[in-house]
């Protein structure tokens, strides 16, 4: 069976379709490249890659009926929906590109596997990539967050991802849809084999960034407020690795095939780190020095945000495997040293 990831070639996506081959699925990638990098599809997973845009219905038709002549093992039985525009400061300035993208096209998606699965007589199973900037600033009673942390996003991208559950949610009342919605903390490391990892431009995430600065290919590392009431003064954030969160999506979908119905789970360790334990960790993990720049707050950002995994956990039968910091950033600086040395 043909399962299609959406966005399959960019960061997450990316190591989702080797959890996907390790467990034996035929899987089938659709991306616009805008982030993506067909180099990674094509030549490093060996996977079939459409170039395309999620909106595009005549294109969805063909892929979910089987006439698409690059499909591997037949009509798609199940999609994994990675595909979204996910810069924050991006979607405040621009987020008619922001809804059109994230919410319009997945609006498209739904409803072609609706369509889909009325011809068929059943439906087909989503998952979902959504995050927990659908919390905004959860207050801090709510800390860990859990499933049922009230939703309040504070910006296009959150709102955005946010609205894709609300329409997962009707879709599921109104016509049976099946998914799993799974709400990301921050993504990182990289395969441990070193062959795929994070690669965004531009980079806003903390652990590539510190990595560069690192490795002297930017000058410093900036931190963005010392004054909140944490330990040290600075951000904390629930770190999890990208080969989890990978391994998490197939477990989704085998739930998804075994109990059709809508689950919505929490993805991260409940443990947090400051960005100050990030710098000082990865000064640990690579043994070497980098400057570091005092920069104010930035507006939005929470003082801490840790998740409570534990539905993930019992449900699922989820358990990260790669998510300790000290190896999350040896297996991204791995990575990265591979990547620049190829650049």
């Amino acid at each position: 069976m043909t399962v299609l990831v959406t966005g399959g070639a960019g960061y997450i996506g990316s190591h989702t379709v080797r959890a996907l081959q390790q467990a034996g699925e035929a899987v089938l990638v659709l991306d616009n490249l805008v982030y993506g990098h067909r180099a990674i599809a094509e030549d490093v997973l060996a996977v079939p890659l459409v170039v395309g845009q999620l909106g595009d219905r005549a294109l969805l038709d063909a892929l979910l009926t089987g006439a698409h002549p690059q499909l591997p093992a037949g009509p798609v039985q199940a999609v994994l929906h990675f595909a979204a525009y996910a810069y924050v400061g991006e979607s405040v300035s621009e987020p008619a590109k922001y809804y059109r993208n994230n919410l319009g096209d997945t609006l498209v998606l739904l409803e072609a596997l609706r369509q889909e699965g009325l011809r068929r007589g059943t439906a087909i199973p989503l998952v979902f990539s959504s995050t927990c900037a659908t919390y905004g600033i959860p207050a801090a009673e709510h800390i860990p967050i859990r499933e049922s942390t009230p939703q309040q996003p504070i910006n296009p991208y959150g709102r955005s991802k946010w609205m894709v559950e609300q329409l997962l949610a009707d879709f599921g009342a109104a016509y049976g849809q099946p998914s799993v919605i799974f709400r990301y903390f921050n993504a990182a490391g990289a395969d441990p084999a070193g062959d795929i990892g994070e690669h965004h431009d531009p980079e806003t995430h903390l652990i590539p960034l510190v990595l560069e600065a690192l490795a002297g290919r930017r000058p410093s590392i900036q931190v963005y407020g010392r004054d909140y009431p944490t330990a040290d003064g600075t951000c904390i954030r629930d770190y999890i690795h990208v080969s989890d969160l990978a391994a998490a999506h197939v477990l989704g979908l085998q739930r998804l095939r075994s109990n059709p119905g809508q689950w919505i789970y929490n993805l991260g360790t409940g443990s947090g780190y400051s960005v100050q334990q990030v710098i000082e960790a990865a000064r640990s993990v690579t043994g070497r020095e980098l400057t570091v720049v005092d920069a104010p707050r930035r507006p939005g950002d929470p003082a801490e945000l840790v998740a409570d995994a534990a539905l993930a956990r019992t449900e699922l039968g989820w358990r990260p495997q790669r998510s300790e910091l000290d190896t999350i950033l040896a297996d991204a600086w791995r990575w990265h040293q591979r990547s620049w040395a190829g650049a």
